[in-house]
């Protein structure tokens, strides 16, 4: 059911936003940043794959190798995807921006390379954003999963809500989430500049500040079993309450900031 109902609404959505356009676009860019993910990469693509397949909508998989020093790069070109490389670690801001750079869709999905989440769980996020949502991010804390991350990280990511509401007003229960489907034309509006983890705050505080239509919505999420997080708790938080700081006072301009 879910599929049919989104397979309608896509193909209203997607002849509006494509009348009187010149070139071609894809239905959906998803961008998948990784970085020594050698395990899992290969499964979140395929997934994401065949999840789209079965959506019938046009789409392209954009993959970000960070400076990855395993196989996460070679696995990733062996499936149908464009890969785009730095040559080091830049960060996962930087690479997120650098594939909007290359992206074509009218709707970017991100999703992140460890296996925590489902790609099976895609069609829900776009559901949301064609009923009229401009930003819709998955929240692992609508839920009673127990697992989906670290008592601390719980604890980091409440602090980090509560700043976003003392300074926007907004309540939100994910404001880090990786996984999240976004209106092209609303990225072009946010003028994104991170380059680390903050990117998610970024994204989120602008879309709120900005009088964007912000949605959260249950999604599952597995702890990863091959790798621990790349998260530096006091480091990237530090980054990230300064993103909330600058972000609050931030005006958009219609700029997706060149990566260099």
């Amino acid at each position: 059911m879910v599929y049919k109902y989104l397979n309608s609404t896509a193909s209203v959505y997607f002849s509006r936003e494509r009348r009187g356009s010149e070139t071609q676009r894809s239905a959906v860019s998803v961008i998948i940043p990784a970085y020594n993910e050698e395990k899992t990469i290969g499964n979140i693509i395929a997934g994401a794959i065949s999840i789209m397949d079965a959506l019938l909508l046009p789409y392209e998989i954009i993959v970000i190798n960070d400076g990855s020093t395993d196989h996460t790069g070679l696995i990733a070109s062996k499936h149908k995807a464009t890969v785009l490389s730095n040559e080091k670690n830049r960060g996962k801001g930087y690479s997120i921006r650098k594939a909007l750079q290359h992206a074509r869709g009218d709707i970017v999905v991100t999703i992140d390379s460890d296996g925590e989440h489902n790609p099976k769980e895609i069609p829900g996020l776009l559901n949301s954003l064609l009923e009229g949502a401009d930003i819709v991010t998955g929240s692992r804390f609508m839920t009673n999963n127990t697992r989906a991350t670290t008592k601390l990280n719980k604890v980091g990511n409440f602090i980090l809500n509560t700043a976003i509401f003392i300074l926007t007003g907004k309540a939100v229960t994910d404001s880090q989430t990786g996984f999240r489907a976004i209106k092209r034309n609303v990225l072009e509006e946010l003028n994104l500049e991170s380059n680390g983890y903050e990117i998610e705050t970024e994204i989120t505080v602008k879309g709120l500040r900005n009088g964007f239509f912000f949605k959260e919505q249950p999604i599952t999420c597995e702890r990863r079993v091959y790798s621990i997080s790349k998260l530096q708790l006091v480091k990237d938080s530090t980054r990230i309450l300064k993103t909330i700081l600058k972000a609050r006072l931030a005006k958009i301009s219609y700029n997706l900031d060149s990566t260099g």
